[in-house]
């Protein structure tokens, strides 16, 4: 898994962000939510930073939320101007991101994708995301990750 193409563009653009990242971490199995990548991780569940892609208006739109969390869908589109926000379809996700759902990573997509980040994350001093493919994971600080992905932090809940 470390050499696969949506791994290998993670690593690529965390080290073109100069992120301080020691490793992406593959896992034994894929982990598709925030309570199994705890568990795997021996971490709160709150730890870990779900990428969920949102259909914003025909745009996507990138919410990097606490696991211990829910998005407030109407509450993001209020806060973002947009009429209609609602999840991407698999085809929507990958088309934008170049990954699939379970494993996209809050970077390394073709083109830049606009990002919230959940405030909720920053009271851990290490969270974890996704890495390109469900069985991978790197930890990363909330200013960190707030930095590389060039996204707001939010209230998304």
């Amino acid at each position: 898994m470390h050499n696969h193409p949506n791994v290998i563009a993670v690593r690529d653009a965390l080290k073109e962000a100069g992120a301080d990242v020691a490793e992406i971490v593959i896992l034994d199995e894929a982990v598709h939510t925030a309570a199994l990548a705890a568990a795997a991780l021996e971490v709160e569940v709150g730890q870990i930073a779900n990428s969920l892609v949102f259909d914003a208006d025909g745009e996507p739109l990138l919410v990097l939320t606490s696991g211990a969390h829910r998005v407030d869908t109407a509450k993001v589109a209020v806060s973002l101007g947009v009429g209609k926000l609602r999840r991407a379809t698999p085809e929507f996700v990958r088309q934008h991101t170049g990954q699939a759902i379970g494993g996209v990573a809050p970077l390394g997509h073709p083109r830049p994708v606009r990002t919230l980040v959940d405030v909720a994350l920053e009271r851990f001093p290490v969270v974890w995301a996704a890495a390109g493919v469900p069985q991978s994971i790197f930890p990363i600080t909330y200013a960190d990750l707030v930095r590389v992905t060039a996204g707001t932090p939010a209230e998304v809940a």
